[in-house]
């Protein structure tokens, strides 16, 4: 599939500060970006960083002032076996040494905390039916509600308060999975058909050698999601990251499908 993205961000700087971006598609085995522009007015003084391993687009800007950022791109979706009834999970000992730091407890997925949970709840099952089974169980009993979470709520917090957004939900299924020695990380995109439009948090699990990506929430076909950032949680995946102060004025992601 091919979909056309935007995102628009405007910010008011008081000082001078520089500023991380993270809103390009990323250039990856699963799609292909074509005709894409990251401008900014009034012109700044930009730098790129990507990342060769993770295929992340990086921007450093200077800004100050109000400075507006408008991403612009058509990207090729290529078809994704998402499919996790017979997907095996790995001895550590076999894992690719890239993957293991996904293993591991981090900010906002704390997951040395849920191997009580996770062992009582899903520890006769292995492998992708056990991710299939935690999904179904947040699907059951955390509700998708805004306003409950903020910037410090972590996979414990939303386990606790039964409730959160997509960045929560992701939260949780990354620790529930990293408990049960599955790794799993971090992911943003543009997300078809979800409602309101924004970057959306998803998770990939790592099961038969290769990652596979998961929407916990279910609120956006796996087909549909345009590729970001990859990381070990929400700090990692942030489409910008203010080395100072600054005010929103207005921003704004779409991603519809391309003729």
């Amino acid at each position: 599939m091919r979909f056309d993205v935007e995102a628009s961000l405007t910010y008011d700087f008081a000082t001078p500060c520089e500023v991380l971006l993270l809103v390009e598609a990323a250039h990856g085995p699963d799609q292909v970006v074509g005709l894409e522009a990251l401008t900014f007015w009034p012109n700044v003084d930009a730098v790129r960083v990507d990342d060769p391993v993770t295929f992340e687009r990086r921007t450093v800007f200077t800004a100050t002032g109000t400075v507006n950022a408008l991403y612009r791109a058509q990207v090729e979706v290529m078809r994704r076996d998402h499919d996790l009834a017979d997907a095996p999970a790995m001895a550590i000992r076999d894992l690719p040494s890239e993957v293991l730091p996904f293993l591991r407890a981090s900010r906002y997925s704390p997951s040395d905390r849920l191997e009580p949970f996770v062992e009582r709840e899903f520890g006769q099952l292995q492998g992708g039916a056990k991710v299939q089974a935690m999904l179904d169980w947040i699907g059951e009993h955390i509700d998708y509600l805004g306003g409950v979470s903020n910037s410090g709520t972590t996979a414990i917090d939303t386990l606790v308060d039964r409730a959160g957004v997509c960045r929560d939900f992701t939260h949780l299924i990354i620790g529930l999975c990293r408990a049960a020695d599955i790794p799993a990380r971090a992911v943003s995109a543009y997300a078809w058909k979800l409602e309101p439009p924004d970057l959306h948090a998803i998770a990939e699990v790592y099961l038969g050698g290769r990652w596979r990506l998961v929407d916990a929430t279910g609120k956006a076909p796996i087909d549909g999601l345009v590729r970001v950032a990859t990381g070990r949680d929400a700090a990692d995946i942030a489409f910008m990251t203010i080395f100072g102060r600054a005010a929103l004025i207005e921003q704004s992601f779409s991603i519809r499908e391309a003729p």
